[in-house]
């Protein structure tokens, strides 16, 4: 009889504690790590072996910011994330959740935001959604066959959606009732009570409503008076739970209401996560800002972090459908318009075009998008001679001012005309900086959103090319301790999850990656199959790289192939509830 079902020999072993890696042997018994010891294994002890010789073997890695919720219904392994190492994924971000409202309403505050087709999700909503309530919800997970483990949020657009009806919740003139304010922070308090994270928010007014009810409404989350928030954090701050939030980048003091809930004067600290930190092109300041609020937060008796995606920031568009033009009005003007020979007609109307020239040219102004198209790089476009070039090179040779130009493109290529730019952390020494700072968490993925755009499933990978650059450059940002601890232990101990190390007892969620394989560009993307959606997205590959994957001790990915009961049988992810305390 074998002592141990697996055992993983000869890597270098990182316990996801930031204390120092060693080569050791790791024993995985029933679901748990056995025993981690150094003298020569006997193979005959394990049922299964792993040879990890010149791998690293470290916890499987949380993603803290994924969009999985629709996707987790038909597609429960959630492979993108999980052949790239990740065991954990954290759902409900950005006020969006599908826990409590009913199912049209659930998918018409999802779909235009995360950009999935709303006629792809809200057929799935409705054949598979039988809960309405956190512990309904809960109880359907536990008996769902995951491919990682999932924590959540509950988004406050869905808990506000259900209790007040979108038309109401996304009326500014309406306030929920003393009882609708009431039943909200029963529900809160019932998610709370079943192990949900806490509650995420959402103020930036370009996430749009999808539909034919409430179409291009901003999120219900953004109509809520701060009150109404306040009194939902008083419950997070009594079972310690986080708030999630994203501030109105029109209006950067607002970042204040969320210090003012963080700190922890004469009563307990609130945990607050906030979107994000970034070096943006188009607004320098953003950055050293963002450092000072924590900081000061910090330093005040807070329990503040922003969010802080480790690799450069670019996004893709088709035509004009890119999320950035939400944020000034002839681009707002032009997204609101579904029917495409509408919005072409609104695109040659002169007097629309002064107004995008007018605020194309407005550079001062609260921003994300550099709004300027000599950044902007075609793709692809039926017309081949423009691929590979930026439109303001293209407009110069045509004697045309560049929003003329994009706009012609636009109205006759419409979505075949597909551009990226890249709008923050492109400058390597300043992103060295920032994912050091102890006050971020290394995450924002955006995985299973955006499929046509911006979703980084290899974020992990990318984090820790990074720091080992560094380190063979002989300035390194952190050891390589600190960035694996960065991407697992920290955060778990931060969200109050069990999860994150491989010690004696613990869950045995195991990563097995071989650094050579970070030895190329990681930014790559491709097109693969989104399973059960009968459609392509952009994803990532990393070949060569993440050899093994254990999630709950049982093999997800074997020599970078993906099991084939991961998402289909039971005993891989788990619902993992909060609460959890490190050495409990």
């Amino acid at each position: 009889m074998s002592q141990y079902d697996t055992l993983i020999i000869g890597g270098r072993y990182f316990d996801g504690t930031g204390a120092a890696s060693r080569i050791a042997h790791v024993a995985v018994l029933d679901g748990r790590v056995a025993r981690v010891f150094e003298e020569e294994p006997d193979p005959a002890l394990a049922s299964r072996v792993i040879d990890a010789s010149g791998c690293w073997v470290t916890p499987g890695f949380l993603d803290t910011h994924t969009h999985y919720d629709a996707e987790l219904l038909v597609s429960p392994a959630l492979s993108e994330s999980v052949r790239h190492g990740v065991t954990t994924v954290l759902i409900g971000s950005c006020s969006l959740s599908m826990v409590c409202s009913a199912a049209e309403d659930a998918s018409d505050i999802f779909t235009r935001v995360e950009t999935v087709p709303r006629e792809k999700v809200l057929p799935i909503l409705q054949a598979h959604k039988s809960w309405s309530t956190p512990k309904q919800w809960v109880d359907f997970i536990r008996n769902h066959p995951l491919g990682p483990n999932v924590i959540s949020f509950l988004g406050h657009s869905d808990l506000r959606t259900a209790v007040m009806g979108l038309h109401r919740a996304t009326d500014r003139e309406v306030k929920p009732s003393p009882q609708e304010q009431q039943r909200m922070e029963d529900l809160l308090e019932e998610a709370l009570q079943e192990g949900f994270l806490g509650l995420s928010t959402m103020c930036l007014k370009w996430d749009k409503v999808d539909g034919d009810r409430e179409w291009s409404k901003s999120l219900p989350s953004t109509y809520a008076r701060w009150n109404e928030v306040s009194r939902l954090n008083r419950l997070l701050r009594r079972y310690d739970r986080v708030h999630q939030g994203a501030p109105n980048a029109a209006n950067p003091l607002q970042v204040t209401q969320y210090l003012r809930e963080t700190l922890g004067w004469l009563r307990k600290p609130l945990k607050t996560t906030l979107i994000a930190m970034i070096d943006l092109k188009g607004n320098p300041t953003v950055r050293p800002m963002a450092s000072l609020v924590s900081r000061i937060a910090n330093s005040f008796g807070g329990n503040f972090r922003w969010q802080l995606l480790p690799t450069p920031f670019k996004v893709y568009a088709d035509g004009m459908d890119i999320v950035l033009f939400e944020e000034f009005g002839a681009g707002e003007m032009a997204l609101d318009l579904r029917d495409q020979l509408e919005r072409n007609e609104l695109l040659k109307d002169e007097a629309y075009r002064r107004k995008f020239r007018k605020f194309y040219r407005e550079k001062l102004s609260p921003r994300v998008w550099q709004r300027d198209f000599g950044d902007a790089v075609i793709l692809d476009c039926p017309d081949h001679s423009v691929v590979g070039q930026n439109f303001a090179e293209l407009a110069l040779e045509r004697g045309i001012h560049v929003v003329d130009f994009f706009l012609d493109m636009v109205v006759t290529h419409g979505r075949a005309l597909r551009w990226y730019t890249v709008v923050g952390n492109h400058r390597k020494d300043r992103l060295s900086k920032m994912v050091a700072q102890p006050d971020a968490l290394i995450t924002f993925s955006d995985a299973g959103a955006h499929i046509r755009n911006m979703a980084f499933y290899n974020l992990p990978l990318r984090f820790l090319k990074l720091v080992l650059e560094s380190v063979e450059e002989g300035e390194p940002v952190m050891s390589l301790e600190r960035a694996v601890h960065r991407l697992t232990g920290e955060q778990a101990d931060w969200f109050g999850i069990e999860a994150g190390r491989i010690r004696e007892g613990d869950r045995a969620d195991i990563t097995v990656l071989d650094p050579k394989g970070l030895d190329q560009n990681l930014e790559d993307v491709e097109w693969a199959e989104m399973e059960n959606f009968d459609l392509d997205r952009m994803v990532n590959r990393v070949p060569g790289c993440v050899k093994h994957v254990l999630i709950n001790g049982r093999l997800a990915v074997t020599e970078g192939a993906l099991g084939s009961e991961l998402g289909k049988s039971s005993g891989f992810g788990r619902f993992l509830p909060a609460g959890y305390r490190s050495g409990d």
